[in-house]
């Protein structure tokens, strides 16, 4: 994945202005600064859902990206099983079971969101990006909601099922970056 000389705006404000980064399959960026500065458009640049006034975005995978947004974005009429075969409708239930099973979410195939609470859904967003199994992650706030336990859970399971992909997540504090083994860069 590389970001060359990019530069972004929304209506009356330049949010990027010639930023560049590159990010190759087994490293781990992780984002800090403060709130305003871009981190989330750069995620979203980064998965092709924006596109920058000037330079280029290269290495989207054709496949689609593994994403978790700041929101858990899980559909709430589908159970958590659905959720996740909805992101990768190619794998088997045993698999996509052992994804929620890793994160603590055995038993809870069946659940609707609506009945998780923050930190559960948070958690089967994670696993949701795990089905999909690009070979770039992108992580708005992953830790959000999660207790310090399910922090070292969920750090754990990302640098296990995206061992050999990119990824940048978007953290508010080095502990987090430290968690995931990532870099720091601050925007």
């Amino acid at each position: 994945m590389e970001l060359s000389h990019v530069t972004f705006s929304y209506p009356g404000k330049t949010i990027l202005r010639d930023f560049s980064l590159s990010v190759a399959g087994g490293e781990r960026a992780a984002l800090m600064g403060p709130s305003g500065r871009g981190k989330t458009t750069l995620l979203r640049l980064m998965a092709g859902l924006e596109i920058p006034d000037s330079g280029t975005v290269t290495g989207i995978p054709p496949q689609g990206v593994s994403m978790v947004f700041q929101e858990n974005r899980l559909v709430p009429g589908m159970t958590l099983l659905e959720n996740l075969a909805l992101a990768a409708p190619k794998r088997e239930r045993p698999e996509l079971l052992e994804l929620l099973a890793a994160l603590g979410l055995s038993g809870e195939e069946n659940s609707f969101p609506a009945s998780l609470s923050g930190g559960m859904a948070r958690r089967a967003a994670l696993a949701r990006a795990a089905a999909l199994g690009s070979p770039l992650v992108l992580l708005d706030e992953p830790f959000t909601g999660l207790d310090e336990e399910n922090r070292r859970l969920a750090a754990d399971f990302l640098k296990t099922q995206f061992r050999d992909a990119a990824m940048v997540a978007v953290v508010h504090h080095r502990e987090e970056a430290e968690l995931l083994g990532a870099a720091v860069l601050t925007i």
